[in-house]
């Protein structure tokens, strides 16, 4: 069977890639193999992990682009010679248009560190979904992978895990938490599925085969 090819998409240090690497290491991908590494911005730590493992990489970086549209054509043509099958946005913060999404349907991944319809959409990432779930007092929290459509964060479902909130707890304290307990868990195991050919998506619902 043949190999189904991952492109990580980064942006700074590359704790998820890390995840992504790990869980190959163990056969804990299936059928996938990560076998790009795209960042947007050059020097980044994520890089470095890509080097350490031999993953091949390229830097996109955003500001040699005019316009989001050519940057856009730019990522879908560089996916699309690697024969990519599968991207995934592992802390990606550049945005890009209809062009990726075309190119690649029902065929992109994001893990969010929230549980999805709360805290997400335009604003929410990185710290600033943590702040806004302290302020709120929720009691769990947690992370969503779902599939990227071009309308921010509300895409179909794949998986999602909660974790505790816990009392004195701080952005910093929480980010690390759902990192830890969720982000690094299902971001692989979403993956796994998708290589794998169990996930299939029906009037923006994922459903997982057996």
């Amino acid at each position: 069977m043949e190999k189904t090819k991952i492109a990580v998409l980064v942006s700074g240090g590359g704790t998820n890639l890390q995840a992504l690497i790990d869980a190959q290491k163990r056969g804990d991908l299936g059928n996938g193999v990560i076998s790009l590494v795209i960042a947007s911005k050059p020097g980044v730590y994520a890089l470095e992990r890509a080097a350490d493992n031999g993953i091949p990489s390229v830097v996109l970086p955003r500001k040699e682009y005019e316009s989001i549209t050519a940057y856009s054509r730019a990522l879908a043509d560089t996916m699309t010679a690697a024969d990519i099958d599968l991207v995934v946005l592992a802390g990606f913060l550049t945005i890009f248009d209809e062009q990726v999404y075309e190119a690649f349907p029902n065929r992109i991944l994001n893990v969010h560190p929230a549980l999805i319809p709360s805290f997400c959409g335009k604003g929410f990432y990185g710290l600033h979904v943590h702040e806004a779930a302290l302020e709120k007092g929720v009691k769990v929290s947690g992370a969503t992978v779902h599939i990227v459509i071009p309308e921010c964060d509300a895409g179909p479902i794949v998986l999602q895990k909660a974790v505790e909130v816990k009392q004195g707890d701080t952005p910093e304290t929480l980010q690390k938490r759902i990192m830890e307990e969720a982000e690094w868990k299902i971001l692989p195991e979403a993956v796994r599925l998708f290589c794998d050919g169990k996930i299939t998506v029906e009037n923006n619902k994922v459903y997982i085969g057996d």
